[in-house]
């Protein structure tokens, strides 16, 4: 098991060396070139390359020499866009955050769960903690509910028989019928809530955030122990995304307006 181990690591070790060479030149680099730089013998450089081929992280040249490849390009830009999201949502977040003092989330989609990038911790003793790079699935979320309504009923049907639309707790809509009724009212209001679907004892208030491609891919969200939510929050929450929107260079729809995930 050691050994195992010890050798998938050597692998990603080499890995990187390879493209860390590539990165070092302008052009297509031959591997040879490759080989002397990083100290691997060519046939176990060529191995690896090719391997790396196959998923667009390397390209290999009409000329016979090495690129990184496309695929290492979109990674590196979501990434950034990462980064930049985040800077931009940081001190919105912390101007919520000192309004309603509770936790204030950053999320994103990917596939059917959000995650959670980025929060801005109440300093309240007792308040709710969402660890970043933990997820959810879609339909236990107050910004899920909002994914999943705009967009439109095809694409909730879809994700009901992939997920199975599994129960979290007593509070967790597991109705596909029930589902559609709730997102599509939320996208017509501009938010969503979570009645301690997700976890007992928790509830959140959720609305989107759209980038310069006007993509459903992010949310802001409120998150507090149940008893101390309160409806006097949506009107920030609301204002709080529009100014993300803004500063991604898109804006929130007017309420009533599907639009797409």
């Amino acid at each position: 098991m050691v050994e195992k181990t010890t050798s998938s690591i050597q692998v990603v070790d080499r890995l990187v060396s390879l493209m860390d060479a590539i990165a070092m030149y302008d052009g297509p680099v031959s591997l040879k070139f490759l080989s002397a730089d990083t100290g691997l013998h060519p046939s176990t450089a060529f191995r690896i390359l090719s391997s790396l081929s196959t998923h667009n992280l390397v390209e290999r040249e009409p000329t016979g020499g090495y690129v990184l490849g496309r695929h290492l390009v979109r990674l590196a830009a979501s990434v950034s866009s990462k980064i930049d999201v985040i800077a931009e949502a940081k001190p919105i977040m912390e101007w919520l955050r000192d309004q309603v003092d509770e936790t204030v989330n950053l999320t994103m989609r990917r596939g059917d769960e959000v995650v959670y990038m980025e929060r801005a911790l109440s300093k309240r003793m007792m308040r709710v903690e969402q660890l970043i790079g933990s997820h959810a699935p879609l339909h236990v979320t107050a910004v899920g509910k909002l994914i999943l309504g705009s967009g439109g009923d095809q694409e909730l049907h879809d994700y009901a028989v992939r997920t199975g639309l599994p129960e979290y707790t007593v509070n967790t809509i597991t109705d596909e019928e029930e589902l559609k009724r709730l997102s599509k009212s939320a996208v017509t209001r501009g938010y969503a809530l979570d009645n301690e679907e997700a976890e007992l004892g928790v509830g959140c208030i959720g609305v989107l955030v759209m980038d310069d491609s006007t993509n459903t891919v992010y949310g802001l969200s409120i998150s507090a122990p149940i008893e101390r939510r309160q409806d006097e929050w949506v009107s920030l929450l609301m204002e709080a995304g529009r100014k993300l929107s803004d500063r991604l260079g898109s804006a929130i729809p007017k309420p009533g307006v599907a639009i797409a995930s």
